[in-house]
């Protein structure tokens, strides 16, 4: 099967990239967009900074310590696209790899002297996954050999002794190589990986041990802590030990992590990550949005914790929060004509950033920018989008589940659909049988969709959030008709999120909107909404909203603290609202999510 996740055991199965097929719509567009653009204009800057080039030996060695994981992140992307261009761009990582199996550009002749920031094990951790992807999508080649290569020898450095690496990645990548080769020392060495975790198994850092999940063994952890991305990259990994090995409270470990993870440190759009200075999440409820980080890569990682998690317990909570980090942070990561990208997501912007056309250096979430010094995000977009199919529907023992609606063709066992729907502006989702078949279908009620109805002819039926079944048997033209309630909604803040109060934000299906001021707009800075219904707008067929709001008013002169609440005054304006995943498209610009009401 072609998929990057494949667990041998679970409530749930996946579907791979042969079993969905996506047509035009929401994710068709931006999955054919991703293959025909994206990966190509990362390869092209990876070759303009000289990161390629470090593979050919050219002299000096360009980019940071952790560059030629972008080059193996780029390489899974084509993997899953069928990009004709993986050959010859394996060929050139096939030929810097050693004798031994050791392949880095930047510690060949110092090796493992830094495990706390060299990543090493981080970048074959991504050089496994480009194998797999390619072992699964084409079959054993060049840069299959090259991955095990690397695997064993990592085995043979690592099996014995205390040691992990700073990054975690190669955990949940060892895992997966198992599961496509059958061979049990990969399994086995992802498994003491994880379980030296906090013992510790490395040395002490600036930002403390908790920065790389070092603080505390991974069964004891009651929270996601540290930087974000290391984070959900060690629980992913855990999740797929648990599973391989049916270690039952691994996995609940991790599942009481997800759960206060997603309570306490997780924003509205679904990022995570609220610390700039060490890319972190903060403490609970410490959930600001000017400052809030929100790595794309994390929101990515999220993505693939989520998907695991799913599998493995069916639990309907897991692909809620998948959508909503879809749709609102992995949409929102690369611009509309899939050549520029966020690194950071905050849900405020106070000042348009400057036009950028080269390198960013700061990273920051102002203006997407083409590149960064730090690429891992558009990259690590490429090949979540190249792989999106996979995310959309699973198979259970008696049927099929569809998660994530757009238009597409998913088979599944004895079953054959056509899903047509405009989804996420429209509501309607229409699943067609396209033959004959047994087994049940179940369709995603979204946790927000609290009035929705299910349709089979004439039958129809109200359905709550979870998972809504019609069973079969099945006629080729048989039909389902889900409706979700689309209507916008106001949404407030739990009282204990400092940053927040006073403030609400505005809602609609599985998308969150924002305010956005380009150029003579409206300023954004001394605004105050009314909380009553928002009118729609549809815009090019985007539905835009629209709520009243004043701009301006009473304030304090000279001193911005007074002894009693001001209130009134100010110029009554219609304040327009987009979708977050949209915001930054027409240039520098202020945005926000949260409006003080």
């Amino acid at each position: 099967m072609v998929d990057p996740v494949l667990p041998s055991s679970g409530v749930l199965s996946p579907l791979g990239l042969d079993a969905v097929r996506l047509s035009p719509g929401f994710w068709g567009d931006r999955v054919a967009l991703n293959n025909d653009v994206t990966i190509a204009h990362c390869r092209e800057w990876q070759e303009r900074e000289g990161w390629i080039g470090n593979f050919r030996g050219e002299r000096p060695r360009r980019g940071r310590e952790f560059s030629d994981s972008e080059i193996y992140k780029l390489l899974e992307a084509m993997a899953w696209a069928g990009h004709p261009g993986l050959p010859e761009l394996a060929s050139t990582v096939a030929r810097a790899q050693e004798g031994d199996g050791y392949l880095n550009t930047r510690w060949s002749g110092s090796r493992y002297t830094d495990l706390e920031w060299g990543h090493e094990l981080y970048c074959y951790g991504h050089l496994l996954q480009a194998g797999v992807a390619r072992l699964r999508a084409y079959g054993e080649d060049e840069l299959t050999r090259v991955t095990i290569r690397a695997a064993d020898h990592v085995c043979r450095r690592f099996m014995e002794g205390t040691q992990a690496c700073g990054h975690p990645e190669i955990e949940m990548a060892l895992v997966e190589l198992y599961r496509a080769t059958g061979t049990e020392r990969y399994l086995e060495m992802a498994r003491r990986f994880v379980e030296r975790r906090g013992l510790p198994a490395l040395g002490e850092i600036r930002f403390g041990r908790a920065y790389f999940q070092d603080d505390v063994p991974v069964r004891e952890a009651r929270v996601l802590r540290g930087h974000a991305v290391r984070a959900l990259y060690l629980a992913c990994g855990v999740v797929d030990v648990a599973v391989e090995t049916g270690d039952e409270e691994l996995l609940k470990a991790v599942e009481s992590q997800w759960e206060r993870t997603v309570a306490r440190r997780t924003h509205l759009t679904g990022g995570m990550g609220s610390r700039h200075q060490d890319e972190s999440f903060g403490d609970d409820f410490e959930l600001p949005p000017d400052r809030a980080y929100n790595e794309t890569c994390a929101s990515i990682a999220s993505i693939m914790l989520a998907h695991r998690l799913l599998l493995a317990t069916g639990d309907v909570r897991y692909a809620d929060l998948t959508e909503r980090t879809l749709y609102n942070m992995l949409a929102t990561g690369v611009a509309l004509d899939g050549r520029s990208f966020f690194y950071a997501n905050p849900l405020q912007v106070r000042v348009p950033a400057e036009p950028l056309d080269g390198v960013n250096h700061a990273a920051e979430g102002g203006l997407r920018s083409p590149w960064f010094d730090v690429s891992c995000c558009p990259n690590n977009i490429a090949r979540t989008l190249a792989s999106l199919p996979a995310y959309l529907a699973a198979a259970e023992r008696d049927g099929v589940r569809i998660h994530h609606y757009t238009p597409s063709e998913i088979r599944g066992g004895d079953l054959a659909v056509r899903v047509e729907t405009g989804y996420p502006w429209d509501g309607s989702v229409l699943v067609r049988v396209l033959a004959d078949g047994a087994g049940r279908i179940g369709l995603r009620v979204p946790a927000w969709a609290s009035d929705a109805t299910l349709a089979r002819g004439e039958d129809v039926r109200p359905v709550r959030p979870g998972y809504a079944y019609a069973e079969g048997p099945w006629r080729a033209g048989d039909e389902l008709r889900l409706e979700l309630p689309m209507r916008p909604r106001w949404t407030f803040p739990d009282r204990r999120v400092d940053a927040l109060r006073g403030s609400a934000a505005v809602e609609r299906g599985p998308l969150v909107y924002c305010a956005e001021s380009v150029g003579d707009e409206p300023p954004l800075g001394d605004l105050t909404a009314r909380v009553e219904p928002p009118a729609e707008h549809v815009v090019d067929g985007v539905v835009e909203l629209e709520v009243p709001a004043a701009i301006g008013g009473a304030d304090g002169d000279g001193w911005p603290y007074v002894p009693a609440p001001v209130h009134g005054g100010g110029t009554d304006v219609p304040l327009r609202l987009v979708p977050y995943h949209r915001w930054g498209n027409r240039g520098p610009a202020t945005m926000r999510v949260w409006l003080p009401v």
